[in-house]
């Protein structure tokens, strides 16, 4: 009988290798490629704009909105003020996307009939101005600058309202706003002159901070599930107390299992 010799492993994995490289042959550019417009798993989650609406609901559809009316001139103001290639993409990459944002946020305030502005603030129409005066070198680091802050900013308060809102909606753009957002921090890094040291620093971890709910039901079953160390000596007394007790009863129930004498008569 002919002997199976067992499958090489180091064959497969060459096979494995080569069709590897034959794919990055016939597509370089799949290896690499970034998302255009991010597109987050938002499609599970309703938009009837059921559930109550907050002051803070409000405030983030508003802010989402603000955003686009900043971020997009300022992208078409990177396209045709820098000298950098890396810097004109990242600027037409985040306008584009903004465009999407913004029509997302107006459609959710539509739904829930949520009054959004039609200009920057003052703060957002100042860090244009500087963009305006800025040349060269100098306009690329206050765009990567300004926009990475803003980000950063928002970031935060996107990831609260995604987890307290009670509006699907709200809930819904929350989401997107946050696969969006997270995507334009990744390519202002990517000009590669963003300055990390000056990032504001994170405050130290405080137990205290954690939401009142969490904390209560943590606390709660500690108390239910935990054992005083006082009280584990009298309890082990009762233990031991009733397994003897137990014990002693079976044995006086219990039948006796040997067998009677007999005496020879």
């Amino acid at each position: 009988m002919r002997a199976v010799r067992p499958r090489s492993w180091g064959r497969s994995l060459s096979g494995a290798v080569a069709a590897s490289a034959a794919m990055l042959l016939l597509a370089p550019d799949a290896a690499w490629a970034e998302p255009g417009v991010p597109v987050p798993p938002s499609e599970l989650i309703t938009d009837k704009a059921a559930g109550a609406v907050t002051a803070a609901d409000k405030d983030l559809v508003i802010k989402v909105r603000l955003a686009g009316l900043w971020e997009i001139p300022a992208g078409e103001m990177a396209q045709e003020k820098s000298d950098d290639d890396r810097i004109k993409e990242i600027g037409r990459d985040i306008a584009e996307q903004h465009g999407e944002l913004d029509r997302l946020a107006r459609a959710a305030a539509k739904k829930l009939k949520i009054d959004l502005p039609d200009e920057p603030n003052s703060a957002q129409q100042g860090w244009l101005d500087e963009m305006r005066e800025a040349e060269g070198t100098d306009f690329d680091q206050i765009y990567i600058d300004r926009l990475r802050a803003a980000h950063g900013n928002i970031f935060p308060a996107i990831a609260t309202i995604r987890a307290t809102t009670r509006n699907d909606t709200v809930r819904k753009l929350a989401q997107r706003t946050n696969q969006f957002v997270a995507t334009h921090m990744t390519l202002l890094e990517t000009s590669g002159i963003v300055d990390f040291k000056a990032l504001p620093t994170a405050p130290a971890p405080n137990a205290s901070s954690s939401p009142p709910g969490v904390a209560q039901v943590a606390k709660n079953a500690a108390s239910q599930s935990a054992v005083a160390p006082a009280n584990l000596p009298v309890l082990l007394v009762v233990l031991v107390g009733g397994l003897l007790v137990g014990g002693f009863a079976t044995s006086r129930l219990m039948p006796s299992r040997r067998r009677p004498s007999y005496r020879r008569r």
